[in-house]
């Protein structure tokens, strides 16, 4: 059973926004001749990372939801220039709709186990609840609508 990441997607307001920024990332790398992998880059790194490679994904909490999640093909640990140990993350650059869920702000990232992740939604799915303005996504979900 994989076992997945999650994390705060700080500055980022929408799943649209952060599938634009890995768009944008993903021109400038090809720009550049580089691979098109999704690279985030943390202070830490997941000692768990063999159940991590095994299918895990990182899940990007967005406004304070569960709201995305992008498939994890890589974990690096490195030492920047200042010698402070470092770990890449590396995602394969698609970004991936989830059933929104609340979760509470924290710092760094958190192991996910793989029977406590949100469901992905359908691309119908995931298109029309990204069009709805995010109070009224809020106040379905908490009707338990959604």
């Amino acid at each position: 059973m994989p076992l997945h990441l999650i994390k705060l997607a700080v500055g980022c307001d929408s799943v649209k926004e952060l599938k634009e920024w890995v768009a944008e990332r993903m021109q400038t790398a090809k720009k550049k001749g580089l691979p098109q992998r999704h690279i985030h880059i943390t202070r830490m790194a997941p000692k768990r990372d063999a159940e991590i490679l095994a299918g895990g994904s990182l899940y990007w909490v967005i406004k304070g939801e569960i709201a995305a999640r992008e498939k994890i093909i890589g974990i690096e640990p490195f030492r920047d220039k200042d010698g402070i140990g470092r770990c890449r993350i590396v995602m394969q650059p698609k970004v991936i709709s989830v059933s929104p869920r609340p979760m509470r702000p924290f710092q760094g990232w958190r192991y996910l186990t793989d029977d406590s992740v949100p469901a992905d939604l359908g691309k119908s799915a995931a298109g029309s609840i990204a069009a709805m303005p995010e109070p009224m996504r809020r106040e379905l979900r908490d009707l338990g609508l959604l």
